[in-house]
């Protein structure tokens, strides 16, 4: 049971290379080379986590990125397909501006920003990278602005009042 549970979990998540690095170390010889990767995996139902990895084989970085990115999964706030507010996140130098769309808009987002948004689940989403372009910096920064989310919920049970829904019981 055990074994077929994390393999079945395993083919759910949606893993996406970013940006893959290589680095040259010049030595006696030649040049030896080492790899970096960064991975964001999600289920597409709003939980997504990024990872970083270091190897001197490419398959291997992306092998240790996608397990950190495993480790280090978050769940967001999706509603209806797009994002309940807009949203701001900063991590160093790069700074992403998330904006809820109409049904139908699409994913309308740079790379590195994409590829968060896609991983979390969310169809419909405007967004802008503002600042530095660094692919760690930008995936980052979108991350902090997802998990700056909050549902209408949420908001309602911090200021102590109930949704509509809530009343009608």
């Amino acid at each position: 049971m055990g074994i077929d549970d994390s393999a079945d979990q395993k083919s759910e998540l949606l893993e996406k290379v970013v940006h893959i690095n290589r680095c040259a170390k010049v030595v006696k010889g030649g040049r030896r080379f080492s790899f970096s990767a960064l991975v964001v995996v999600g289920d597409k139902n709003g939980r997504v986590g990024c990872g970083f990895g270091k190897a001197k084989e490419v398959s291997e970085c992306i092998r240790k990125a996608s397990d950190a990115a495993r480790k280090a999964m978050r769940p967001v706030v999706v509603g209806q397909n797009t994002i309940p507010h807009e949203a701001i996140g900063e991590h160093g130098g790069g700074r992403v501006l998330l904006l809820p769309a109409c049904p139908g808009t699409g994913i309308i987002a740079g790379g590195s920003v994409r590829a968060v948004v896609e991983a979390a689940g969310i169809k419909d989403v405007m967004a802008k990278s503002q600042g530095s372009k660094n692919h760690a910096n930008v995936v980052k920064a979108t991350l902090k602005a997802l998990q700056g989310l909050r549902s209408k919920d949420q908001i309602y049970s911090s200021r102590g009042k109930r949704t509509a829904d809530q009343q009608a019981l």
